[in-house]
């Protein structure tokens, strides 16, 4: 078992940065919006050539019992008292301030190990800093900077001397390979306040995700394991999707980035409808959106508790989603309701049901499982005449590529091109025009390189 580590602190001090540091890629959300993180991230890192750790971001801790603070104070609090280290980081920059010193009280009842770390050391201006976090009490401050990667061997090696002490390990490859198949990876996506993240909490069987009645709670993309039936999963709770035109603000940005890359990363994809405002105009673009991907499709219809008819209600939701949604017929749609925990043996039948049948219809048509489809064959360019009026092609090779247009009001159109496949060398790409003046919004267009 892995020695867990928590890394706590007031908001906006860089615990973020500092979990991405020690866990060598970028997970979590960082920007300089105080905040941003509100659930706990979980990630698995070794350090050094010995040390297998847990690393768990948490939300800034911060005093008062107003909006989402001490739902996320609970977070924080459950986070401490799962770890078997705990690194309270401070802002040597700011210097030691009253949060810090009330945080530092609740860490040191905790009874667990700390050390005490003094982040945005940089510069001769945190060195003040440094010495004023001697006064909470945690022992000696270790000076770093997360973000420049300055002093933070040194922090890894204090957290490798406790590892040691406690007897963890890293996992050698024969370990690894006991551990069976990989985790089935599962997005749980939809618009705001639809109920994603009691819909995991249900499922995991814990208060895992921050809920509440506020939309726009859930920020990063949090994945949790869980076993179902004897299989390993691994849930991705989003941030919810709004229209682009609606979107506020770098924060909101950012979160709904890291929910299309959690959609992008899945196999399975659950959409979560309210049965009281279902297949809204944003749900039919995030169905549309998961099928052009290729991912295997479940709809989960949530709050069910409050339908009355259900069997007329159920009835009259497939046939919506087969008239408004054509391109995905048969996909399974599951009443539940998240906060009473119904449906959701039909609810994961159904995922697993729906991968299955994605890796036979993979295997069907040749491709690799997660393949978006199956390669085609490109004809030759065309031959032209050369040097000494040899006939020639005009490049050794050729690209397939899937090009989306967006136009605008003056029918200018910004491409984004997909490779799917290059052979040869300085391929050129001919776009195929159409004899319209205009196309739809989002339409896409086969682009062939010869």
């Amino acid at each position: 078992m892995s020695f867990t580590v928590a890394i706590v602190g007031r908001p906006n001090v860089g615990k973020s940065t500092l979990f991405n540091r020690l866990a060598g890629k970028r997970l979590a959300l960082v920007d300089d919006q105080p905040g941003l993180t509100r659930d706990r991230r979980e990630a698995e890192a070794t350090l050094g050539s010995s040390c297998a750790v847990t690393l768990i971001d948490t939300a800034g801790l911060e005093p008062g019992d107003k909006g989402l603070t001490p739902r996320m104070r609970q977070q924080t609090e459950a986070a401490i008292a799962q770890a078997d280290l705990v690194v309270f980081l401070i802002d040597a920059r700011a210097g030691v301030v009253s949060a810090d010193e009330i945080f530092a009280d609740l860490v040191r009842g905790s009874g667990k190990p700390v050390i005490l770390a003094a982040n945005k050391c940089e510069g001769r201006a945190a060195e003040p800093g440094v010495y004023e976090a001697y006064s909470l009490g945690l022992g000696e401050p270790l000076p770093i900077s997360a973000e420049h990667g300055i002093g933070v061997g040194e922090l890894s090696e204090a957290i490798q001397r406790l590892c040691q002490d406690r007897g963890g390990t890293a996992q050698d490859q024969g370990d690894i390979e006991e551990l069976g198949p990989h985790p089935l990876r599962i997005a749980i996506v939809g618009r705001p306040n639809v109920g994603k993240s009691t819909l995991v909490n249900a499922l995991l069987g814990e208060e895992r995700m921050i809920t509440g009645p506020e939309a726009g709670i859930t920020r990063d993309a949090i994945a949790s394991e869980l076993q179902w039936d004897g299989r390993p999963l691994l849930l991705f709770d989003t941030a919810g999707l709004r229209r682009k035109m609606r979107v506020e603000g770098h924060a909101e940005e950012i979160s709904v980035g890291d929910a299309l890359k959690a959609i992008r990363f899945a196999e399975v994809v659950v959409l979560l409808l309210d049965v009281e405002q279902p297949f809204e105009k944003q749900d039919l673009q995030i169905a549309d959106l998961i099928e052009q991907e290729g991912r295997a499709l479940v709809i989960a219809v949530n709050k069910w508790d409050l339908v009355r008819e259900r069997e007329k209600r159920l009835n009259e939701l497939r046939e919506t989603c087969q008239r408004l949604l054509p391109q995905i017929k048969g996909v399974p749609l599951v009443p539940v309701s998240a906060l009473g925990g119904k449906g959701l043996d039909k609810l994961m039948s159904a995922v697993l049901a729906a991968d299955a049948h994605r890796v036979d219809q993979a295997l069907c048509e040749g491709r690799r499982v997660g393949q978006r489809e199956p390669l085609r064959p490109v004809r030759p360019a065309p031959a032209h005449a050369g040097e000494g009026g040899v006939e020639r092609p005009a490049h050794g090779g050729g690209v397939h590529v899937l090009a989306e247009v967006d136009h605008d009001g003056r029918g200018q159109g910004d491409v984004r091109l997909s490779l799917a496949r290059v052979r040869g060398p300085d391929p050129r790409i001919h776009a195929l025009r159409d004899e319209r003046p205009r196309v739809r919004d989002g339409a896409r267009r086969e682009v062939v390189a010869g």
